[in-house]
Order: structure tokens, then C-alpha cells, then sequence
């Protein structure tokens, strides 16, 4: 059989598997919808985005494919993105600050269940903050490979697993699983940790109008 005929099925497979989870997102308030694509996924968001002055980034790698700086910011759109080279801590932290109150947030999460619950571990916590209240608008872009079969205890599991290790690494951050790529649990042993603030969104925070875009690709961490 052809290889390509087999991605194929996978991908059907997948498909049918992001929609029942995003109509399980929908039934806890939050808008959800399906992307094939990651350029279905940036055209999207770019629509989203057009009554939006300012557009905060929170850091996220998923974002980061979409390429959307430039667009944006041809459109005449701030870009708030504390991650830019060259920002001084007091330029970045005034940047995260801003994101809390933008007029659009775009950003990932680490995990997400099957049920539709979004789990997310943070270092400042700028991140996550932003995603329960402030901005006008919050846009979460997720792929794929970011679904967990099972609940909250699995998310947190794959983020100890992957994204915890591998972010600490991209950060060059001074901690035992950036050396390892394996997880010991050191918060609280290791002040260059950045496990520092888990949410459990499950229900769309009651003032945060938010949208979930689930991409039928394998995106960020």
C-alpha cells in the first residue's frame, strides 16, 4: 500500500477524532472549529484578527509556524510578542503586562483532553493568565499531537514528558531535565524551574470570549 494512501486514512482518522472534541469544547462554552491544515489555520486566525488593534503573542511554538508577524503587522496591527530579539527583561515584562489587556491573544496549550479540557503549565504565568482574563479576544491554535486519551492526571503526564523537558532545553533554562530531556519534579527544588503555575481550564472562563482552533497536523510541542 502506498504510504501516502495510509497518512491519508490517518488523517481521516484524526479528523473525526478533533471534531468530537471540539464539539465537546463547545459544550463547555467555548467556540471550537476543525482546521485540515496549518495554512487553513493561519488564514483563519488573519480573518479573526482583522477588528483587532493590538495582537499579543504568548509564546507559544504552535503560533510561531503560522507565520503571522509579518501579515499582521502589514495590516497595521501592534505586535505584542515579549519573545522578539533584543528586548531587555524591563521591555519584555512590559510587553507581557500589555498582553493581559490586547485586543486579541493568540497562543497554544500544552495538553488537551478528549473531554475538552485544557491543562497548562507555566514559568511566569503571563501566559496562562492571559488566557482566563484580560484580553478581548483569546485564539488558542492546537494541534494534533496535543490530544491525551484519558483526563487531567494524562495532560499532565505528557507535559512532564514532552513539553516540560523539551521547553526547558529550547529556554536553555539551568534545570536537571534540560540536561536529561527527563522530568524530575523539581519544583520547588530548582529555582530555574518553569513549572511554576498549572490551570485547568474546564469550562470557557465566564468573560473571555475564546475560540479553539484544532489543526489536523502535528504542530509545536
Amino acid at each position: 500500500m502506498e504510504q501516502n494512501t495510509v497518512d491519508e486514512m490517518l488523517k481521516w482518522q484524526s479528523a473525526h477524532r478533533l471534531e468530537a472534541v471540539a464539539e465537546r469544547l463547545r459544550q463547555r462554552s467555548f467556540e471550537a472549529e476543525v482546521c485540515e491544515t496549518r495554512e487553513a489555520a493561519r488564514e483563519r486566525v488573519l480573518a479573526l484578527a482583522e477588528p483587532a488593534h493590538s495582537v499579543g503573542f504568548g509564546g507559544s511554538l504552535t503560533v510561531a509556524c503560522l507565520n503571522l508577524t509579518r501579515p499582521l503587522r502589514e495590516a497595521g496591527k501592534e505586535i505584542l510578542n515579549h519573545g522578539f530579539p533584543g528586548l531587555s527583561p524591563e521591555e519584555k515584562m512590559e510587553i507581557m503586562r500589555r498582553q493581559l489587556t490586547c485586543d486579541l491573544f493568540l497562543t497554544s496549550t500544552n495538553a488537551l483532553t478528549e473531554e475538552g479540557v485544557l491543562v497548562n503549565v507555566d514559568g511566569n504565568g503571563n501566559r496562562v493568565a492571559a488566557m482566563i482574563f484580560g484580553p478581548r479576544q483569546v485564539v488558542l491554535v492546537a494541534g494534533r499531537n496535543k490530544l491525551v486519551r484519558g483526563g487531567v492526571q494524562e495532560a499532565l503526564a505528557r507535559i512532564a514528558e514532552v513539553s516540560g523537558p523539551v521547553n526547558a532545553y529550547r529556554l536553555a533554562r539551568k534545570t536537571p531535565c534540560a540536561e536529561t530531556g527527563v522530568c524530575v519534579n523539581c519544583a520547588g527544588k530548582c529555582l530555574a524551574s518553569i513549572c511554576r503555575a498549572t490551570t485547568v481550564l474546564r469550562q470557557r472562563p465566564t468573560s473571555t470570549p475564546f475560540r479553539v482552533l484544532l489543526v489536523n497536523e502535528d504542530m509545536g510541542l
